[in-house]
């Protein structure tokens, strides 16, 4: 029995439930955008089917243009009426032809209502370049930059969230030392300024998972200067980077490794806030993950550098598991960036052509809506008291919206069924929604052939008794439950 008390912890950011785009395989160029000529129905060159489906998870915020590419990205390319292609030297040396540039992208999230998360590249672009770039999408007018975008059709100016100052500074991005991008961060964030009363919140590169060393040199040399600091962390069964296992081709033990490998989140972000906690002890910097997810051996069907992978329910229960942690560090994780959105790792969307199908992973961020904005609440019981039982504390989340509280459990065992059993503040006065990941199997899949493998089923079966609720959860599966409370 796990009993909810009601009280607050914090709020659970919905910017939790951020995405990322970067220029690589099909995530950009089929995924998002075909062009106004296209006869994939598009509204200003963006397919009408994938907006659509993003729209129902109501995506807060977008990551954009990279990763790696972010550090190769001269912006200038990606502007006005002629654009200059580039070797996508990351990716595969394919040519990225530049028509999705800084105007599409902003046309992107006018679409889906979401924010800006803009990566500037600090790896091999200079300080100038990144001010250019601010003023051309911030600045009113006055300034030859807003004037230039003014040309190319916008007058008023973009509205920049959050602007990150290079990424993965010690590896694709420059492969530095955390002290040599500390000095460099300092000077280049000194350029993102704000102008009017928007404020740009500047994101420092973070660590690559477990360097805790990064994190103590970033926060002592210039902690007063960043308003995030992010992490990346992506999940693998075997938690190799050389052979990381396959995407579709797994077993129960691998099943196990994964969902190991997932929990890792947990004492990762637990060791990099202890140590902001020192610098920053009223925790006004945002840890931000702004790379997570499963990340498989290339599928050699797939071209090289396209990171196109298949997501089963696996991946939907690693995703449960990932953002029930995220919310248990919400005081200081406010944002969160899976990779990627669409064609890319652990998509939501896979597409082909003019087909789409959305995968398992898409089903979680529809379940987990209702955590957007909430307040997490604070919970005590003995969990995994014995086996069907709920067990680890990440197995769970509860938050609260006004009178409705919203429970998510994932099953992470591959066979059992588990009894979940919550004791809430008050009478439950209506089950607002009861829904579940259902799959047959552990491997189980969407294709374009069969896009139904895995989806959303009602949960059945839901027992309430005053304050009580009761059910049952399948084996291998993810479930929200919203209830209201009170008379």
């Amino acid at each position: 029995m796990i009993r909810v008390t009601g009280e607050t912890a914090h709020r659970i950011d919905r910017r939790i439930y951020g995405q990322f785009v970067e220029h690589l395989g099909r995530g950009v160029y089929e995924g998002l955008w075909v062009g106004e000529e296209s006869d994939i129905p598009n509204k200003n060159g963006l397919r009408s089917d994938a907006i659509a489906a993003l729209r129902h998870i109501r995506v807060p915020l977008v990551r954009w243009p990279g990763g790696c590419f972010a550090d190769d990205y001269a912006w200038m390319n990606g502007v006005g009426p002629e654009r200059r292609a580039m070797v996508n030297t990351n990716w595969g040396d394919v040519i990225d032809p530049s028509t999705f540039g800084t105007h599409e992208f902003f046309e992107l999230l006018h679409q889906l209502d979401a924010e800006a998360y803009v990566n500037g590249n600090v790896g091999s672009g200079t300080v100038a370049e990144m001010r250019d770039w601010i003023e051309y999408m911030t600045l009113a007018a006055g300034t030859p930059m807003a004037d230039l975008r003014a040309r190319h059709g916008r007058e008023q100016p973009f509205r920049v969230a959050y602007f990150g100052v290079g990424n993965e500074s010690w590896g694709c991005g420059g492969n530095m030392t955390a002290l040599h991008y500390a000095n460099l961060y300092r000077q280049y964030q000194t350029y993102v300024r704000d102008y009017g009363d928007d404020h740009i919140a500047k994101v420092a590169c973070g660590a690559d998972s477990d360097d805790y060393q990064w994190t103590e040199v970033l926060m002592a040399r210039a902690a007063t200067m960043m308003d995030g600091l992010s992490v990346h962390y992506y999940t693998r069964p075997t938690g190799q980077w050389d052979t990381k296992g396959s995407a579709t081709d797994f077993d129960e033990r691998d099943w196990t490794a994964t969902v190991e490998q997932a929990r890792r989140m947990d004492e990762i972000l637990t060791r990099h806030r202890r140590i902001m906690d020192r610098f920053d002890p009223a925790q006004r910097i945002s840890l931000i993950v702004d790379e997570w997810g499963t990340w498989y051996d290339r599928d050699p069907q797939y071209p090289r550098g396209s990171l196109y992978q298949q997501s089963t329910v696996r991946d939907a229960v690693t995703a449960a598991l990932t953002l029930n942690i995220f919310h248990r560090h919400g005081a200081r994780v406010r944002m969160a960036n899976i990779a990627q959105m669409v064609n890319v790792l652990q998509a939501m969307l896979l597409t082909d052509g003019p087909a789409l199908v959305t995968t398992p992973t898409y089903h979680v961020f529809d379940l987990y809506t209702d955590h957007h904005d909430a307040d997490a609440v604070q919970t005590q019981g003995a969990a995994g008291d014995r086996p069907g039982r709920i067990g680890l504390d990440g197995d769970y989340t509860v938050s609260r919206t006004g009178d409705d509280y919203a429970i998510s459990v994932t099953n992470t065992s591959p066979r059992q069924s588990l009894a979940a059993s919550f004791e809430l503040p008050g009478a439950v006065r209506d089950v607002v929604r009861a829904q579940f990941v259902e799959a047959a199997r552990i491997t189980s899949l969407n294709t374009f052939a069969d896009p139904g493998q895995v989806r959303l089923a009602d949960l059945t079966g839901c027992r309430v008794s005053g304050s009580r609720l009761e059910f049952e959860l399948p084996p291998h599966s993810v479930a929200t439950v919203r209830v209201t409370v009170g008379s």
